[in-house]
């Protein structure tokens, strides 16, 4: 499968997050909250004959920031298990519509300021580890 149909069902996983905007790229201005899908790293012949690569994202889950404490309760919903849980959301479908072998939610990796254009927002980013046939 393409890095296009993974981006998709990722985005459809996450699209059924109540109340959210979903970005397969880094959007020029962000409609918030949002979740915005960013590729990291690309780990291609994880078995013979090309048989296996591994696609490293970023999920940055964006809010506005009006004062820090409201912007981190509006990131704890996307945070915690629940019906807003990014973490839940994408491994709904591990398989992503069948664009995937298996995907897995390792990590939030970061929570604080973030820039796009000239504006800051909060964010929050998860590492999303993607295995395709």
């Amino acid at each position: 499968m393409s890095l296009a149909d993974i981006r998709e069902g990722m985005a459809t996983n996450l699209a059924t997050i109540s109340g959210i905007r979903v970005y397969e790229e880094v959007p020029d201005s962000p409609a918030l909250p949002c979740a915005v899908i960013e590729i990291d790293r690309v780990n291609y012949n994880l078995a013979s004959q090309r048989g296996l690569t591994e696609y490293t994202f970023t999920i940055h889950a964006i809010v506005v920031r009006t004062t820090e404490r409201r912007a981190q309760r509006k990131l704890d919903l996307f945070i915690d298990d629940g019906a807003r849980s990014i973490k839940t959301a994408l491994e709904s479908d591990s398989t992503l519509g069948g664009a995937a072998f298996d995907l897995r939610v390792s990590e939030l990796q970061d929570i604080g300021p973030t820039t796009i254009g000239d504006i800051t927002y909060m964010a929050a980013k998860f590492a999303v580890t993607v295995f395709a046939l």
